[in-house]
């Protein structure tokens, strides 16, 4: 955009950054159930719950991230995984975008990655800057090298520290996010090795050796299980499940290979959950592309929301889906367009979700991350415009 980002008053100063890596290491111990400060703000959960809301909550996807100057300063010192695994500073980058947009912004989501599960699974990851592994799965007896029997309380504490020392620190402003990558997502990169647009590894996989691929997939829902309770217990209040390439496969063969998995979460975490006497918090699913696949998502996945992305309007995902709360949807590319653009999409958006009517199982979101170059301030507007106009 051609615009010089002003030093923010919340950029950690390197005294303070210092700080946190110099205080006592918290313990990675399974974590136990915390008392926590009360919620002021429940707006996100309500609608979860598919409520009438007097607004539409709203955050974003990736809002701890590259855009804001603040996050810089700290990446600048700290490598990326090295802030995941560092409880301190996973809770700092966290709040950040709860200090910046105070008062308009509804949700924090932990600041860390997809790819800490495939790690769990004794897999290497590199960012540099996107993930990179370098010893991929390249036929099924490399599963072998997997780790059989995963520890996901010792080998990911480090998150659900992050978790408990965020959410105490929030005070209650707002919810607090949990979140794991799909199965099929995290499948496509423990095989392609990083990013791909061909998928040609991973689609090899499936239609070669679709049982092994099946079983794989499956031992990554396990792993997520384990996964998305700990968060929980460690004080999420909501959990994401992201499946980023959910829209690569055909309805048939996202029936065959991810809807399983992600049914398998769904229903695991639940009764984990149950058989702990915890009470459940609402899930999210963002099948991101599989617009086809809302209606069946919606009468059998087993997710209170769907995440949705800006290439389905919304009043036909609300006929696709019922009474299953919606999330999203407006192009992330709209932040690039000024805010006479911002505001009319957002006003747009808003009448299409609403319907003429008070927002009621809706939380206003981009249709997917934000990208690095959007200007914090015209995140800012896009915010204010969804008070505006979501409002009942």
């Amino acid at each position: 955009m051609g615009r010089a980002h002003a030093p923010s008053a919340y950029a950690p100063s390197a005294l303070r950054v210092a700080s946190l890596l110099l205080s006592p290491h918290p313990s990675l111990s399974p974590p136990a159930m915390t008392t926590f400060p009360p919620l002021k703000n429940d707006l996100l959960l309500r609608a979860a719950r598919g409520e009438e809301t007097e607004r539409a909550p709203v955050w974003v996807m990736r809002q701890a991230g590259r855009y804001l100057p603040e996050f810089q300063a700290v990446r600048a010192h700290h490598s990326f995984f090295e802030i995941c695994r560092t409880p301190a500073l996973a809770k700092e980058l966290t709040l950040q975008p709860i200090r910046r947009y105070s008062g308009l912004i509804d949700a924090a989501i932990i600041f860390s990655d997809i790819l800490v599960v495939p790690q769990a699974l004794g897999m290497e990851v590199q960012m540099n800057p996107g993930p990179h592994f370098p010893d991929p799965l390249n036929v099924p007896e490399d599963v072998e090298r997997l780790t059989k029997n995963v520890d996901v309380d010792k080998e990911l504490g480090y998150v659900y520290e992050a978790i408990t020392q965020t959410r105490q620190a929030l005070n209650g402003e707002v919810p607090l996010i949990g979140f794991c990558g799909a199965p099929w997502t995290l499948f496509s990169y423990m095989i392609e090795g990083g990013g791909t647009k061909t998928f040609q590894k991973c689609k090899t996989w499936l239609f070669k050796y679709p049982e092994e691929s099946k079983a794989l997939l499956n031992r990554i829902a396990d792993v997520c299980i384990d996964f998305l309770v700990g968060q929980i217990k460690a004080g999420a209040q909501l959990v994401q499940v992201f499946d980023s390439w959910a829209g690569e496969l055909s309805p048939h063969h996202f029936a065959e290979f991810s809807l399983p998995s992600l049914q398998r979460i769904s229903s695991g975490v639940r009764a984990k959950l149950a058989a702990a006497n915890i009470p459940a918090v609402p899930m999210t699913l963002f099948p991101k592309g599989a617009n086809s696949q809302l209606p069946a998502l919606a009468a059998t996945a087993g997710y209170d929301v769907l995440g949705i992305d800006w290439c389905v309007e919304p009043a036909d995902a609300r006929a696709a889906v019922g009474r299953v709360a919606l999330q999203g949807n407006m192009d992330p590319g709209l932040l690039y367009g000024g805010r006479a653009a911002i505001e009319a999409e957002v006003k747009r958006m808003c009448e299409g979700f609403r319907g003429g009517k008070a927002p009621k199982a809706w939380i206003a979101n981009l249709g997917h991350g934000i990208t690095p170059g959007v200007n914090p301030d015209d995140l800012r507007w896009f915010f204010e415009c969804v008070h505006k106009y979501s409002a009942a």
